[in-house]
């Protein structure tokens, strides 16, 4: 291990020089931009025609010599990659205050690994960190150098290919998009200094922005301004990191398309109170493949997207009780992190007012379908039915009532059940109360258990409980869960139960004064049933958009008094719904 924690410093070594100056104040004047009204949209990316000002107010445009010639062309956008406190600072006399082979490693990763191996990315630097950068290993490898200067110091560029000058940012993204730099670049990288990054880190033609997110207090000198999260979501954000003592995590912000158009009401869209926001945003259609290999894979909806793949190329053929037919796996596992953003699949949409209703529902206590029936949400109507109660012999079960399923057990465990209209009031023992109080008193309990799991009631219930166990798990003011889900229905169920325990742990982080965690997701028999198949293939030629960012209503503390109105969810833009009948 320490061979590999060598190597990886080694690797690095040239990137760290490089890294540790990248964050000084390298220009002197500002970029100014006079961006032209009109856009043209093409197959793969929105363009803008620039006019590019620079101190003199004169039109530019920089050439690999230095010229500059008076035109305006269209240009390429860029993603930034930077290192910063959570006060964003990012250095301190010139450098970088910390040391983090991880982070430097995600560096070169991020602005030196193409898709295309006949192409390289260009990264653009101010000259200040040129200059810091020891000559030895200037010009950082593997990368086309772009370097900011108005001095004309052609010595910068001397005796390299790989080296051009330009007079600000706008103009080195025209000369980028041009030939032969716009067929041999496939991304463009600023990462440097500060005043740049000041005037460029959210700024309309920055796509991206791959942010090392410093947990651990350190003194700078040098800032630049907070991320703005108003068009910026995130991606991918990694979980937490301790590296020399230091903490940290990774994450990478998309920019998104502001769009005028008002959220659809509550039963067709996301938001529960079915109010217009002004947190609509529209991604590109770009679909984010913009973005590095290396990070659009990251998105953690591609775990429940290779699971599906794995299960129709690899599992096994199986007989099930509704005499359907399903392909299978046993013992599969996905772990989300609640921390930025949250897990409602976006390669089709989820049904996100059931799965609010539904939780609600069961945190009652209810077993009574006709409650989310007269709400419009039919997800229990097959297990209800008058036709099924009788197939299973709970023919004298009024049609409604589905026995002493899920939250019954949550909040009644152990109570003798009746039917859906008895007052069960203060008999048997409340889990979800006593997991409340023990996340909130005694943190290290290794018994933080919710299970609905009751085999003496099992004969009881319309359907004996899938998702049946959860534990709870607190560190370092974070609330984490791992769900255990004997068996799953990866097409219609699982989106939807992603989305469920992520939401109970969110809601209980909440009301114990947490922040959410991660979200395990434990799988018993993962399937697939056979008339899902190609709904399914279908799913899997779509990309993933953002995860939404979910908001709960700060004045709410009590775990019974939420309502659908106190949950808001931004910024869900997914594919359209797939439909899949659900197997009886």
């Amino acid at each position: 291990m320490l061979k590999d924690v060598f190597l990886i410093n080694l690797q690095a070594a040239v990137d760290y020089t490089f890294t540790s100056s990248i964050f000084t104040l390298a220009s002197h004047s500002s970029i100014l931009r006079s961006l032209e009204a009109r856009k043209r949209f093409t197959g793969k990316r929105f363009c803008s025609a620039y006019l590019v000002m620079g101190g003199d107010s004169s039109s530019k445009e920089c050439t690999a010599s230095g010229e500059v010639n008076a035109t305006s062309v269209s240009h390429r956008t860029y993603q930034v990659v930077v290192a910063a406190t959570q006060d964003m600072g990012i250095g301190k006399d010139g450098n970088l205050p910390w040391r983090l082979p991880g982070d430097l490693k995600l560096f070169k990763d991020i602005t030196m690994n193409t898709s295309d191996c006949n192409k390289k990315n260009a990264v653009i630097m101010g000259r200040k960190t040129w200059e810091s950068i020891p000559q030895k290993f200037r010009p950082l490898p593997g990368r086309l150098n772009v370097v900011l200067t108005r001095s004309g110091n052609s010595d910068i560029a001397a005796g390299s290919d790989n080296v051009i000058l330009c007079g600000s940012v706008s103009s080195a993204l025209k000369l980028l998009g041009e030939p032969p730099y716009g067929s041999s670049i496939e991304k463009v990288f600023l990462i440097g200094g500060g005043q740049i990054l000041r005037e460029t880190l959210n700024a309309e033609d920055c796509d991206a922005i791959h942010i090392t997110e410093i947990k651990s207090h350190f003194e700078c000198d040098t800032f630049i301004p907070p991320i703005d999260t108003s068009v910026y979501q995130p991606w991918y954000s990694s979980f937490p990191i301790e590296e020399n003592g230091i903490n940290y995590c990774f994450v990478t912000y998309v920019r998104l398309k502001t769009s005028n158009r008002k959220p659809a009401e509550c039963g067709h869209d996301m938001n529960c109170n079915g109010n217009s926001s002004s947190h609509s945003i529209k991604p590109k259609l770009s679909d984010f493949s913009l973005l590095p290999k290396i990070i659009f894979e990251k998105h953690e909806e591609f775990l429940y997207l290779r699971l599906v793949h794995d299960i129709l190329s690899n599992g096994n053929k199986k007989d099930d009780r509704t005499g359907t037919g399903t392909l299978s796996k046993f013992g599969c596992q996905m772990r989300f992190n609640l921390r930025k953003s949250f897990p409602l699949l976006t390669t089709k949409r989820v049904f996100w007012r059931g799965v609010v209703e539904e939780l609600l529902w069961f945190i009652s206590g209810s077993t009574n379908a006709k409650i989310l029936q007269e709400k419009g949400i039919h997800i229990w109507d097959g297990n209800a039915s008058r036709e099924y109660l009788d197939s299973i012999a709970l023919t004298d079960r009024e049609e409604g009532d589905l026995g002493p399923v899920y939250g019954f057990q949550w909040r009644h465990f152990g109570a003798r059940y009746t039917d859906m209209h008895a007052d069960y009031t203060g008999q048997g023992f409340d889990q979800l109360l006593d997991v409340i109080n023990k996340i909130k008193n005694k943190p290290d309990d290794r018994r933080i258990i919710l299970s609905a799991w009751n085999p003496s009631d099992l004969k009881l219930m319309a359907l004996p409980p899938c998702h049946m166990f959860g534990q709870f798990y607190v560190a370092n003011g974070e609330l984490s869960c791992q769900m255990y889900q004997r068996s799953a229905d990866m097409g219609l169920g699982v989106p939807f139960n992603i989305a469920s325990y992520a939401l109970l742990t969110c809601m209980l982080a909440h009301v114990c004064d947490l922040v959410p965690g991660d979200f395990v997701h434990v799988i018993g028999d993962a399937h697939v049933y056979k008339t899902h198949i190609s709904p399914l293939q279908d799913q899997l030629k779509k990309h993933p958009r953002p995860f939404p960012i979910l908001k709960i209503n700060p004045e709410k503390k009590e775990i019974d008094s939420f309502v659908a109105a106190d949950f808001e969810l931004r910024n869900y833009e997914p594919h359209q719904k797939i439909e899949m009948k659900m197997a009886v």
